[in-house]
């Protein structure tokens, strides 16, 4: 629960930019019970579909980007893991996962306004106001890109200060933009990567300038760690992305235990945020005959007999689908079929119910 109170903070005036005193209270028009965005309780439920819209970022050479080859540098869009080929594709891949909003990403969105500005509008139009929508940016942007983004249907706007200028954010357009956002119907909030702890984050926070600030576990990609390694980074013992250091004590003590700063851990992105939004998915698209797992993978049995053989012994039709070259069928009952000698051999899939449908793994059974 949020305690209101009437420490006294320094905050600026939107309209005279002059500095005046007023309580924490004071300060903040509307305050949330749980002091968690609408953005981030979506995304711990697996509801946010991310739209990666353009892969280009030309104002910013971040060593840590974690952009790999198929995303850097491109103006392809995906959808989660869906390549976008037209508008029904997006709508397509939100329904697949029962979508309760959207997180819009890059590269730099705001670097491809008119087509960031127009899938906004299909996803208000197509899912209504209620569907959420963050976007995550690192440039301020401006007055008119505010505007045009919250006239599209951007509810919530994260900001990525280039980390060179952390610490010296004040008086800057950083500044400006967080109150021109708010100006213009936009929730401005920060959102950087666990690097070190930064004060100045948290003096955005108690003026009321930023809502709320999101701090990621640093982690390494295949996309950055070339950089990263020749910045002196190093991986966490044991782990297979997290960045060593990005979790210790000046961190988290300094930063994550402000009531308005969240500390995003790798474990949490995979364990809870991926493995939900897997859930959502397959429950969408399984077929009579799948299994979900607790990862929110489907796990179903292959094999190549012959079609005509499932109809000869009997098998109910919602046990198993004819493809072209296979037949994939309840796992169990394939394991029960070459116990008893029906079938010779087969195999038991375990795949993500992603529309790539990458396979985790493969039992051969026989």
């Amino acid at each position: 629960m949020v305690t209101t109170t009437r420490r006294l903070v320094a905050v600026r005036d939107p309209a005279t930019r002059d500095v005046t005193v007023r309580t924490l209270f004071e300060a903040r028009a509307a305050i949330r019970e749980q002091m968690i965005s609408k953005g981030c309780e979506q995304c711990a439920k697996g509801g946010k579909m991310v739209l990666f819209v353009y892969g280009y970022c030309d104002q910013r050479d971040c060593f840590y980007c974690p952009l790999g080859e198929k995303r850097k540098n491109v103006t392809d869009v995906y959808a989660n893991e869906r390549l976008v080929e037209d508008d029904e594709d997006v709508i397509t891949e939100a329904k697949r996962m029962d979508a309760l909003g959207t997180s819009i990403t890059g590269g730099e969105p705001q670097e491809a306004l008119e087509k960031t500005c127009r899938y906004l509008r299909l996803l208000k139009d197509e899912f209504g106001e209620d569907h959420h929508t963050h976007l995550y940016t690192g440039i301020p942007g401006g007055r008119e890109n505010m505007r045009r983004l919250s006239e599209a249907g951007l509810d919530e706007i994260r900001f990525h200060p280039p980390l060179e200028l952390w610490g010296d954010l004040h008086g800057t357009e950083w500044e400006d933009i967080l109150y021109i956002a708010r100006e213009e119907g936009l929730t401005p909030a920060f959102e950087i990567p666990g690097i070190r702890a930064e004060p100045e984050f948290l003096e955005f926070l108690d003026e009321g300038a930023a809502e709320f600030c999101n701090v990621n576990e640093f982690e390494m990609s295949d996309g950055n760690y070339r950089r990263m390694q020749e910045e002196g980074f190093e991986l966490q013992e044991g782990h297979m992305s997290a960045v060593k250091g990005s979790k210790d004590e000046a961190i988290v003590a300094e930063m994550a235990s402000h009531e308005q700063v969240y500390f995003c851990t790798s474990v949490f992105k995979d364990a809870a945020q991926h493995r939900n939004r897997l859930k959502r998915m397959a429950k969408n698209v399984r077929r009579e005959f799948d299994e979900i797992t607790d990862d929110g993978t489907l796990v179903y049995g292959k094999t190549h007999a012959d079609p005509e053989r499932f109809d000869a012994l009997g098998v109910p039709e919602e046990f198993y689908t004819v493809k072209s070259n296979h037949v994939e069928i309840a796992w169990w009952l394939l394991e029960e079929m070459i116990e008893d000698g029906d079938l010779n051999e087969g195999e038991i899939v375990e795949q993500y119910p992603t529309v790539d449908g990458t396979v985790v793994e493969r039992t051969p059974v026989a």
